[in-house]
C-alpha cells in the first residue's frame, strides 16, 4: 500500500508547499555522539532549535548495532535531524528520509550532504517510496496535528512496511495523544510499549505481531 499523502493546504509545516516567506537559518544538533549543524528555514518543522521531542528519541533510540536487519527510514523527516543522525550512527544502512514538504526535502537533502551521509539518505516524497519497500527500523516524530484520521493511515503504513523482527519508534507529546495514539496501535494489533516519558513527551515502541 502506498504512504498515504498529506493536505497541501501552505500554511502549515505538513503542507506540500508552505506559502511562508523564506527565512534561512541554522541550528545545532547536539548530542552525546554527534555534534552537527543544520540549515532550516521558516515553513517546516522546528526551524528555530531541533524539537526537545526529536532530541528525546535519538537518545533514547538502541545503538545501531542492537537495530534489526534492513534499511531505515525516518518518518516526517523534515530538514533531518533524525535521517542525519541514523545514517552517521549506522554508515551501513540506507535511510529513507521521508516527507510531503518539499522546502524541508531540499533542506534534509542540504544537510544529509554536509554531513557527509548524502549517498546513503535517500530523500523522498510518500509517493516516490517503492512499492516494495521494507525497513528493519523506523524512527519518527510524527506530524501529529495532520489530524486523527491521516496520522493514523501515516502509522498504519510504516507499521506494515516494518520486516517481521522490525521496530517503530515514536516520540509524542502527552498533551498531543501520545497515550491515545499508544491505545490505538495496540487495538490495531500492534504491540506497543511506553519506552520513557519525560519533559511531557512519550517514546513509544512498536513492534510486529
Amino acid at each position: 500500500m502506498p504512504p498515504p499523502s498529506h493536505p497541501a493546504g501552505g500554511g502549515q509545516y505538513f503542507s506540500s508547499r508552505p506559502t511562508s516567506a523564506s527565512r534561512p537559518d541554522e541550528v545545532a544538533l547536539v548530542l552525546p555522539d554527534l555534534h552537527v549543524r543544520l540549515c532550516t528555514d521558516a515553513g517546516v518543522f522546528s526551524p528555530g532549535r531541533v524539537d526537545p521531542g526529536t532530541k528525546l528519541l535519538l537518545a533514547e533510540l538502541p545503538p545501531a548495532e542492537g537495530w534489526p536487519d534492513g534499511d531505515v527510514v525516518d518518518v516526517g523527516c523534515g530538514y533531518g535531524p533524525i535521517a542525519v543522525t541514523l545514517a552517521r550512527r549506522a554508515p551501513e544502512r540506507t535511510v529513507w528520509a521521508v516527507d510531503v514538504n518539499e522546502r524541508a526535502l531540499d533542506l534534509c537533502r542540504a544537510n544529509a550532504s554536509a554531513a557527509g551521509v548524502g549517498d546513503r539518505v535517500r530523500v523522498v516524497t510518500p509517493d516516490e517510496v517503492p512499492a516494495g519497500l521494507e525497513v528493519g527500523l523506523a524512527a519518527s516524530n510524527p506530524p501529529i496535528r495532520v489530524g486523527k484520521a491521516v496520522l493514523h493511515d501515516l502509522c498504519r503504513t510504516w507499521l506494515e512496511r516494518l520486516r517481521p523482527d522490525g521496530e517503530a519508534w515514536w516520540v509524542v507529546q502527552k498533551h498531543l495523544g501520545s497515550d491515545s495514539l499508544q491505545a490505538w496501535m495496540a487495538a490495531e494489533g500492534w504491540p506497543t510499549e511506553r519506552v520513557r516519558s519525560r519533559q511531557s513527551y512519550r517514546i513509544l515502541r512498536s513492534t510486529r505481531p
